[in-house]
């Protein structure tokens, strides 16, 4: 009974036309102007600032000329290796000595370059078409190296030629000595097969690592000079590490690729 005295009590009283009205809390119109200053900055941003993004994707160090597979055009048993890893030839520079059921037969390398890797052994017997060793094609010792990467087909598109690279090389402590500077040199216009990328690089396991993911498109990184270190190359670090770093290196690259506008994701 209570409340319902309360209501007809109301209900008889005259409206109360000469009271203020009650607008919103000081603190209700800084939540609005607070709010109202972030939208108007997040435009603006989206408007006039950038995102920069990268590109992760394995790769080799390697030389510009690639390197091919040497196989035996005889059949026979290895009596003599005429050359040693690492080891620099002159293009038709004798490699094995192999006795055969013709005599005596020597298999000599094709193009000049240094043998990265020495498969036949004194004593092994090898069949024809038999690989014996893999030649990187270099004439000159003090030849740059280069990084090769492997990225994914649909990836090779966004990636700016001159575009800097930071290369994390496997036999380089990254948190002691950093990373290995680059620019991007080349972007393959057409994803690779295996067989292209085994050809290139003279190794066929490489070529399926690179592939396992699809056909990749092959980026040329130059690496960056640096006469004061001992490795010849810029690092992110001082000096870099004090010894030199080898091709047939893996390497993980993180690519810079060009700034985007917010609003470009937005719009078509």
């Amino acid at each position: 009974m209570q409340f319902r005295q309360q209501a007809l009590s109301k209900l008889q009283s005259p409206e109360e036309l000469d009271l203020p009205i009650g607008f919103a809390r000081p603190q209700g119109r800084l939540v609005l102007a607070v709010t109202v200053a972030v939208v108007a900055a997040a435009a603006f941003w989206a408007f006039t600032g950038t995102v920069s993004s990268r590109l992760s994707a394995p790769g080799i160090l390697t030389r510009a000329e690639g390197s091919y597979l040497l196989q035996s055009p005889y059949a026979g048993q290895v009596t003599g290796v005429l050359a040693r890893e690492g080891q620099l030839l002159a293009p038709g520079a004798p490699l094995l000595q192999l006795s055969t059921d013709r005599g005596e037969r020597t298999v000599r390398v094709v193009a000049g370059g240094r043998v990265t890797t020495l498969v036949a052994k004194t004593g092994a017997v090898v069949a024809t078409g038999a690989d014996v060793a893999t030649v990187e094609k270099v004439t000159n010792p003090d030849e740059p190296l280069v990084a090769m990467l492997y990225v994914p087909g649909g990836s090779g598109g966004t990636i700016p030629v001159g575009a800097p690279v930071d290369l994390s090389v496997q036999s380089v402590p990254r948190e002691k000595f950093g990373v290995l500077r680059g620019r991007v040199q080349a972007v393959g216009r057409a994803p690779q097969t295996p067989a292209q990328i085994g050809g290139f690089l003279g190794d066929a396991r490489l070529a399926a690592q690179f592939t396992r993911q699809g056909s990749p498109v092959a980026v040329l990184v130059r690496l960056e000079r640096s006469p004061a270190a001992r490795s010849g190359y810029r690092w992110s670090s001082a000096d870099g590490p004090p010894y030199a770093v080898d091709s047939t290196t893996p390497v993980t690259a993180s690519v810079h690729l060009a700034d985007e506008r917010p609003v470009d994701w937005l719009l078509p």
